[in-house]
């Protein structure tokens, strides 16, 4: 597999894991059922990419790799302060924004990074930018 196709697949299979673990941790603190339905609506469409970017890499003879565990304790921590702070569905919409955008961020720095990768991997990358996206105007009801 090129080298930049793979870095590509890595970074988007590893910003699903880490935003569906995010959504998974933050779902038992919602109260708003219709803030529960949209979470869990995400969830499933992250799952649908992650297992998309799985089956890439597995096809070309590659492992998926978990998130870096220094990333995923500081996100779990640091959702944790904010929810114990307060735990309403602005607060919980706010969150799930700030970590859309930090994956808007890193999936659109990675097709940057890695120009040459395959048009397939770089169309997954943008449906995964384009699902945040959509995840963030969905959440602004609720802030």
């Amino acid at each position: 597999m090129e080298t930049h196709t793979k870095k590509l697949l890595e970074e988007c299979n590893s910003g699903c894991k880490m935003g569906i673990n995010s959504m998974k941790q933050i779902s038992d603190y919602i109260k708003d059922e219709k803030l529960k339905n949209l979470v869990n609506e995400y969830i499933r469409k992250h799952q649908d990419l992650e297992k998309e970017t799985s089956r890439l890499l597995e096809q070309s003879g590659e492992e998926e790799k978990e998130p870096g565990p220094v990333a995923a304790a500081f996100s779990w921590v640091t959702t944790e302060m904010k929810l114990m702070i307060k735990d309403d569905s602005g607060q919980i919409a706010k969150i799930l924004m700030d970590g859309s955008n930090m994956g808007i961020q890193s999936i659109s720095k990675a097709v940057n990074q890695y120009s040459h990768a395959s048009t397939d991997s770089v169309a997954l990358a943008k449906r995964l930018v384009k699902s945040e996206e959509n995840f963030m105007r969905d959440l602004k009801p609720f802030l």
